[in-house]
């Protein structure tokens, strides 16, 4: 087997999110496996594999990797934002929306804004 250098691994992280654009997750997180274990600390490791973890319908897994992404960089609006997609996924509502709102409040996107519901009486 061929030794891995750092290189390898920037190749194997730029390849999986090729593979994610090309609606491949499962394909995304093989690559990843690796690079995750060289690079556990790497916030966009994580982030790039809790994505592919979503896309894949692992929500459980997508969920603590958002988690730990958040630990690290709270004030990150997208893990918020997909945080919160994964949570509606599975049926959390009310824990969906917080993130949502925190999510609009960082950076206030159009596609944050209407997931926040800011301004519905029912939210």
């Amino acid at each position: 087997m061929p030794e891995t250098t750092p290189e390898t691994h920037v190749i194997q992280y730029r390849a999986a999110e090729q593979l994610l654009a090309a609606r491949d997750p499962r394909g995304a997180l093989k690559l990843l496996e690796s690079v995750v274990s060289a690079f556990p600390e790497k916030t966009s490791v994580r982030l790039l594999r809790a994505r592919a973890f979503f896309l894949s319908a692992q929500l459980r897994a997508a969920e603590e990797e958002f988690q730990l992404v958040l630990e690290r960089e709270p004030d990150n609006s997208f893990a918020h934002f997909a945080l919160g997609r994964t949570l509606q996924r599975t049926g959390r509502e009310d824990e969906a929306l917080r993130h949502f709102r925190l999510a609009a409040a960082l950076d206030p996107r159009p596609d944050f804004w209407e997931a926040a519901r800011f301004g519905d009486r029912a939210a």
